[in-house]
């Protein structure tokens, strides 16, 4: 058994993984895992730099996850940076902050390593499932980015296309600097042309309507998930390895595009930093099931994160 730790470092969230990994027989114990909502892409899209305030949240996460990384004596940590910090002209400042905090420098991988981690994290324990028809498309919906991965038991094909929950939702969401509450047709009409366009960009590269098992990553689809099920609060097992329908992923999409920010917020699973993206996160998962004719999309919690730890391991 190998202790290891993994960060993942997205647009909306940081994450961190302590497990302890076991390459013989492909489990991995989880000791703690946990999500902050830092939103480090706050404005890159816009502005093409990291906010100072964005910034100073992340580093207060990492000072806690220090903390917790030297507690359970993890043997190695990886720290994987995606979208946001891939993308803005001062990374350099980010980096230089997480190396003096963790003591490792974070690794800004590229589109198509973020597809082979969530990839490998998803479907390690799916392998053996008899009810599930290869191959797998894994989608990753982050807050900048999607990642698209079809495989086997390895990747055939990837690509990375820039649409998640954060970037939509401020390039067609955000009037005068706020969230319009709710969107018009319009703007909901310009995000989905917007995210029909990546598709498009996607599929170029990926063979995404070979697939026969649609596996959706990250807090957008967990999130829906949690709804579909009407969770009394968020509950990491019930919603890891559930499935559901295109029609009823339908149905909360078209209400959280029209709720408020108020009824949204009220959903007793929903996470306080997802009340505003939420509906864009949805919109995309939709968008994919329509494209590629999904019945349905089985959610699994495991993702980059674990394919990161294995990756340590």
């Amino acid at each position: 058994m190998t202790r290891v730790a993994a960060v993942d470092c997205g647009t909306n969230s940081i994450r961190l993984l302590v497990a302890d990994a076991d390459p013989g027989t492909g489990e991995l114990t989880d000791l703690d895992r946990r999500m902050t909502i830092v939103r480090l892409g706050q404005g890159v899209d816009r502005t093409g730099r990291l906010a100072p305030e964005a910034l100073e949240r992340t580093f207060a996460a990492c000072r806690e996850y220090a903390q917790i990384v030297k507690e359970h004596g993890a043997e190695h940590l990886r720290f994987v940076a995606t979208s946001a910090s891939r993308d803005a002209e001062n990374r350099d400042e980010f980096v230089r902050g997480v190396l003096d905090i963790l003591g490792v420098e974070p690794e800004v991988i590229t589109g198509d390593q973020e597809a082979e981690f969530s990839f490998t994290g998803a479907t390690r324990e799916l392998a053996g499932r008899a009810d599930l028809r290869r191959p797998f498309l894994v989608v990753d919906i982050g807050g900048g980015s999607t990642e698209f991965v079809v495989g086997d038991d390895h990747v055939r094909a990837a690509r990375s296309v820039d649409v998640g929950c954060v970037r939509m939702t401020e390039r067609h969401l955000v009037r005068d600097g706020a969230v319009t509450d709710p969107p018009t047709e319009e703007q909901i009409a310009a995000m989905r042309a917007d995210i029909e366009a990546a598709l498009d960009r996607a599929e170029e590269t990926v063979p995404l309507r070979e697939a026969h098992t649609l596996v959706g990553l990250a807090g957008s689809v967990t999130t829906v998930s949690a709804i579909a099920q009407d969770l009394p609060e968020y509950d990491s097992t019930a919603i890891h390895h559930s499935r559901v329908s295109r029609d009823r992923v339908r149905e909360i999409t078209d209400w959280l595009l029209r709720s408020t920010h108020a009824e949204r917020a009220a959903v007793p699973s929903m996470h306080p930093g997802r009340v505003d993206v939420i509906g864009a996160g949805a919109l995309v998962l939709l968008a994919i099931m329509e494209r590629i004719d999904a019945a349905e999309v089985v959610v699994s919690e495991h993702d980059i994160l674990d394919g990161i730890a294995w990756s340590v391991a």
